[in-house]
């Protein structure tokens, strides 16, 4: 049974189909390296102007020692030694309001492109009383000494501060690199003078920024009430982190958003104070340690809560590409199923060589998408290798099926496959529902068409179908039925 045309044409066909799949999953090795390549060049980019930036404070924090004596030894050994504890006071201001906007710049390596942006920031921050920096003894009779307070604002790669001013009421305030913060050590920092440690009616400080990043910022709501107000000309925001935006337009031109939030929504005071990582990474004062990066809010991990807008390019010609190229056993499969409805109904005969280049042109399409993706549009880059496809096999299905009237339909099934295909690709929500119905309905016509074939039959003359052009046999010298 297994020696039967028709089962030989099943195995050569499976085998036809094993090839093609090996080389697709090597054009998705192809798509993914491209991928790797542009992941290597936004850190190159980074690592030559800025990474993506986290802005926390400011904060008004003060380093203090507290040290006593204490006896210690028996009889003629008992000598005094002096014990010492530090500790850090903190102050987070009770209202916090930033306003931002962002200027895209690209940036390129090669074919690779990076969004980068230059942020201009104003920081207005209020504090209440500022007891907090006036440091309680412990024990009795001990020595306490504070270092100067400091106002700090830290980011996550100081690399990108461009200009900085920083007020304290009427008065300018000379800043300088560093936060000595040890546990946010990348910012800038200003010492403030003794007399504002412990004031009753606080204080109100003003922080004009320019900045630089690449791709993403993130904030650190640190107020008692913090309001953040951001606006881009970037038209594609990604909106993350633990907080959306109260409020936020995009448009076309541009987008605007607005966080409004309270403390008694983030535990970001607590956290900030006792040195916890940001959850959006970035500030964490060593890369090296365990829990850089790992802090989760969302899972109780030890990082503080943050809220962050991505640049994205929605158009990543690899991501689409390689969305497309899961796509590619399903092509192959529809267009043999067609040529094979054509080599049923018609009485044909094609080789299983012809199907392994019309599965090889399938095949091309999705390498030249990638290809001319990196240098045209998408949309264009795709219009014009479906294009090439269709044409190529429009034109050798018409000899590989005896005919144009056979050959420019199945061309025209296949260029209705890439429209498909490029409608599944923009949509997102619906696109699992609009591939399965269209795939029903292909199951249903092949459903229809071979409703009255008589399978058997078919299976028990697997030498009668003939080959394109070929006369068929006349009446007079079939073998008469015994």
């Amino acid at each position: 049974m297994f020696k039967h045309p028709l089962f030989t044409k099943l195995a050569a066909l499976g085998a036809v189909v094993l090839l093609l799949m090996v080389g697709l999953s090597m054009i998705e090795g192809v798509v993914r390296d491209r991928q790797r390549y542009r992941s290597l060049t936004a850190q190159s980019v980074a690592d030559s102007l800025a990474g993506p930036q986290t802005l926390m404070g400011p904060l008004i924090h003060s380093a203090c020692v507290e040290s006593w004596d204490e006896e210690t030894g028996k009889g003629d050994e008992r000598r005094m030694v002096e014990r010492r504890r530090e500790f850090r006071l903190t102050a987070m201001p009770e209202q916090l309001k930033i306003s931002t906007g962002a200027a895209m710049e690209e940036r390129a390596r090669g074919l690779h492109k990076v969004n980068t942006y230059t942020l201009k920031a104003q920081v207005a921050a209020q504090w209440g009383s500022l007891a907090g920096l006036v440091p309680q003894s412990t024990l009795k009779n001990s020595r306490m000494h504070c270092g100067a307070p400091i106002v700090m604002m830290a980011v996550g790669d100081a690399r990108g501060i461009r200009t900085a001013q920083f007020t304290l009421g009427p008065q300018a305030l000379a800043l300088k690199p560093g936060t000595f913060h040890p546990a946010y050590s990348r910012g800038l920092h200003a010492v403030l003078p003794e007399s504002v440690r412990g004031k009753a009616d606080g204080l109100a400080a003003t922080l004009d920024l320019e900045l630089v990043g690449t791709e993403r910022l993130a904030i650190v709501p640190l107020g008692g009430n913090t309001e953040v107000l951001m606006t881009s000309g970037w038209p594609h925001p990604s909106f993350a982190g633990r907080f959306l935006p109260s409020e936020r337009e995009v448009k076309k031109t541009g987008f605007a958003a607005t966080w409004r939030l309270s403390s008694l929504a983030t535990t970001a005071q607590a956290d900030i104070a006792e040195g916890k990582p940001v959850c959006a990474g970035g500030l964490d004062n060593d890369p090296r340690s365990p829990e850089y990066g790992t802090g989760s809010a969302s899972q109780g991990g030890p990082c503080a809560d943050s809220f962050s807008v991505a640049f994205v390019d929605p158009v990543n010609p690899y991501s689409l590409s390689d969305r497309a190229t899961k796509y590619g056993v399903l092509f192959i499969a529809l267009t043999f199923v067609a040529v094979g409805l054509f080599e049923l109904m018609k009485k044909l005969r094609v080789h299983p060589v012809q199907y392994l280049l019309v599965g090889s042109a399938l095949c091309s399409f999705f390498l030249l998408l990638v290809s001319l993706s990196e240098h045209l549009p998408f949309g264009t880059s795709y219009a014009v290798a479906a294009s090439a496809c269709v044409l190529l096999l429009a034109y050798y299905a018409s000899h590989m099926l005896g005919g144009l009237t056979r050959g420019i339909p199945l061309g025209a099934g296949i260029a209705v496959l890439y429209g498909l295909l490029y409608l599944l690709l923009q949509l997102e929500q619906t696109a699992l529902v609009v591939g399965s119905i269209a795939l029903f309905l292909v199951l249903a016509a092949v459903m229809v068409l071979t409703r009255n074939v008589n399978w058997y039959g078919v299976s028990s003359q697997g030498g009668t179908p003939r080959r394109p052009g070929a006369p068929a046999t006349p009446p007079a010298a079939r073998p008469e039925a015994a």
